[in-house]
């Protein structure tokens, strides 16, 4: 803790937007405590296996933002359950990987935040979401909308 506080405090005047996981992921109560001692939000959330497990986090107060990811937290099933949870404790809430999947669940997300984009994987989609002016824009096509980049997945494939 006085590490973790220490070198948070260090930081937070410079303006970040949050301070990501100061501690070991599933020590909630010195993020709670961090969390009442900082002018910066604590995130939490990217390593959450369980819905549940992020409820807990929230009501005690361990954060005051979340970033799940879809597909660690129970799917759309999990995300949603702890969207209601956030809603009700008004936690800004924001996703982890996944964009082409999280920004479907998070434009349905009310108290929405952040979508975290990374282009790792773009190049072997055939229409891959691409951030325009800081904003990402879910497909307007059945389901997730994803298809392959049928001449960038060709090296990959094997026949058995």
């Amino acid at each position: 803790m006085a590490e973790a506080l220490e070198t948070c405090r260090a930081i937070d005047g410079l303006g970040l937007a949050w301070i990501e996981e100061p501690v070991v992921y599933d020590d909630y109560d010195t993020q709670a405590r961090l969390a009442t001692k900082l002018a910066t939000p604590i995130q939490i959330g990217e390593n959450w296996w369980s819905w549940r497990v992020g409820k807990a986090a929230i009501e005690m107060g361990a954060c005051d933002y979340v970033m799940p990811d879809l597909l660690r937290i129970g799917g759309v099933t999990g995300w949603m359950r702890l969207a209601r949870v956030a809603e009700a404790r008004a936690v800004p809430f924001s996703s982890h990987l996944s964009p082409d999947y999280s920004a479907h669940v998070l434009a349905a997300t009310p108290t929405r935040h952040w979508l975290e984009f990374m282009d790792w994987g773009q190049d072997l989609l055939a229409d891959p979401l691409v951030p325009a002016n800081g904003y990402a824009r879910p497909r307007e096509v059945p389901g997730a909308g994803l298809e392959w980049n049928e001449r960038a997945i060709a090296p990959c494939l094997t026949r058995i």
